[in-house]
Order: structure tokens, then C-alpha cells, then sequence
């Protein structure tokens, strides 16, 4: 059995983008004594601008994880490491009499950027990691992802308004997608890449909006330094689109099924309840690696917060 450190937190934060930063901040606020592990590898890196932020619509989303940063850590409560979690286990936690009075949680990480590796013990974890995200294996997206594409319609839907636009997914949920983005557009071609994705109630639907459908496979994104122009297929054949979203693969960034046991549903998103709780007790999770997977920041911040005051009352023993 592991040996839990000296310092016990009352709560470790895993992941420092808007869920964590929000639940962070509200605890140090509750005073309570928190570690924050980040491995700075954020979904959205790639974006240059985020939108639909109360006050802060526009900012980079690194900026605003920075200042998210800073407000969190002037609390003489907060603690902030950069780290990549490696481990995470769960130990009991002695008595005065040395019988265990309940449980304590481990995690082990691997310091980045200079940081010292870190074994930190606290009586509960909020995992806030978010999710990773594949892109489909095209040559040139990623030179054009976060400026003339993107993934999130809600975010950046309104940049791209009247615009040609392209869908590209291989998943279920893709007509339901390009529904909500012909809000902004009506010129908008769903590319499904050869996968057969569509149902005939979905194609149904989209035909009854406007939007095209192209189920030939994709060669890869065109365009220049100028931005976007077009999607060129296998057969040759290129189609002019000046910009438009993509449907990601996303993964949580942790095993948490093999490291804590926690329940996870069809989706591989951790299964919580209303309070952020998972199927472990002490354990909390909010954002992105929760149902129903990628969100808008303003949204992950407000579920942080939410499940701060959850962590709080648990630690009082009211919830």
C-alpha cells in the first residue's frame, strides 16, 4: 500500500482550463486547500479566439486560461503545478488509534517544463481534464484548423456567416450538426468521407433545409496562406469552400475506468449526477469529460462552479 504524504489537500484539480480553473477558484474562495495538476496540452490550442464569454467574447483562449491562472492562484490556498498524471489511487486513511477512518486519494505525476515530479494526497479529486481530439487523417487540416475550420459551431458558427461552408465527420451525430450550423449558413455541404453515417431520415432532413451531401472520400483540405478554398476528393474532383467545422474523435484524456474503477457510458465520458459526483465516492468530475462531451468554455466554467460547491458540501458532509 502506497504511503500518503505529509500534505493533504482537500481537493487535487486535474486539468487547468475552464471547469478546473472555475472549480478552483471557488473553492480557494471557500478556503480550501487546493493542488492544481495541468499538463498544458488544452483541446483548444489550435484556436486563435474564443466567443460567447460573458465579458471576455473574442479573447484567446490561452489568455484566458492564463488569467483564469492568476486569479486562482492569488489565494494563499491554491497551489499549481505543471504535471502530466500518471497514477491515481485511492488509500486508507488512519486514525488517531491507526484504524482507518475513510479514505485518501494518491496522485502520482511527472513534472513538465521544469517541473519536479509530485506525489500529492488530498481527500477528494475533481477531474477536469477535458478530452483529447483526433481530427480525420487529411494532410492539410491542421494547417487549416482554428482559423478556417473548426468544431465548434457554437463558437465560431457566427464568423463564418453566409459563408460556403464544409461538415466534414465520419459519426452519428453529423446531421444533426449541420442542421444547427445552417443557422448561419445556407450554403453547406456535408462531407461524410465514403462513411455511411447518414441515415435516409437524416439525409431527409438535410435535404429539406438546403444542404448538400457529399459522400465521396476526401483527398484533403485545399487552400493557401490566404485561407481555405476548397475540399479536393480522391476522384479529383475539387469543391470550393472557403471555410467551415469538423466532427473530432474524442477521448477522455485518462483511463479513469482502470485507474478508479469509475463508470464511464457508450461515449467513454464520465458518468456523474447532477452534484458532478462519479460512481466513486470523493470523486468529481465537470467539463468536457462529462456527458455530453465538448462544450463551450462558458458552459465548462459554469459546471465547475457548480461542482465546487458540490466538492464543499461533501467535505462539510452535507451532501
Amino acid at each position: 500500500m502506497t504511503e500518503a504524504a505529509d500534505e493533504v489537500f482537500d481537493v487535487i484539480i486535474i486539468g487547468a482550463g475552464p471547469a478546473g480553473l472555475s472549480a478552483g477558484l471557488n473553492l480557494v474562495r471557500a478556503r480550501r486547500r487546493v493542488l492544481m495538476l495541468d499538463s498544458n496540452r488544452p483541446r483548444h490550442s489550435a484556436t486563435l479566439m474564443s466567443h460567447g464569454f460573458l465579458t471576455r467574447d473574442g479573447v484567446p483562449p490561452l489568455l484566458l486560461r492564463k488569467l483564469g491562472r492568476e486569479e486562482f492562484e492569488k489565494y494563499p490556498e491554491a497551489s499549481f503545478h505543471q504535471a502530466m498524471v500518471i497514477s491515481i489511487e485511492r488509500i486508507e486513511e488512519p486514525g488517531p488509534d491507526g484504524e482507518p477512518v475513510g479514505e485518501l486519494i494518491v496522485v502520482h505525476s511527472k513534472g513538465i517544463r521544469g517541473s519536479g515530479d509530485r506525489t500529492a494526497t488530498a481527500r477528494t479529486l475533481l477531474i477536469a481534464t477535458g478530452l483529447l481530439e483526433t481530427l480525420p487523417a487529411l494532410p492539410s487540416i491542421r494547417a487549416f484548423y482554428g482559423t478556417s475550420m473548426h468544431s465548434c459551431t457554437e463558437c465560431d458558427g457566427y464568423e463564418k456567416s453566409n459563408a460556403p461552408l464544409a461538415l466534414i465527420g465520419e459519426t452519428g451525430d453529423l446531421a444533426e450538426r449541420a442542421l444547427l450550423l445552417s443557422q448561419w449558413s445556407n450554403d453547406l455541404i456535408v462531407f461524410t468521407n465514403g462513411a455511411d453515417v447518414l441515415t435516409p431520415a437524416d439525409a431527409a432532413a438535410l435535404d429539406a433545409r438546403g444542404i448538400g451531401v457529399e459522400r465521396r472520400p476526401i483527398a484533403d483540405i485545399e487552400g493557401d496562406r490566404s485561407g481555405m478554398t476548397g475540399i479536393s476528393l480522391t476522384d479529383g474532383t475539387v469543391i470550393a469552400r472557403s471555410g467551415g467545422f469538423v466532427r473530432p474523435e474524442w477521448t477522455t484524456a485518462l483511463d479513469y475506468e482502470s485507474m478508479l474503477g469509475l463508470q464511464t457510458d457508450d461515449e467513454n465520458l464520465l458518468v456523474v449526477d447532477g452534484n458532478g459526483r462519479t460512481s466513486v465516492s470523493g470523486v468529481f468530475a465537470a467539463g468536457d469529460s462529462t456527458p455530453p462531451g465538448a462544450q463551450q468554455l462558458i458552459v465548462a466554467a459554469g459546471e465547475g462552479a457548480k461542482v465546487a460547491a458540490a466538492i464543499n458540501r461533501h467535505l462539510i458532509g452535507i451532501l
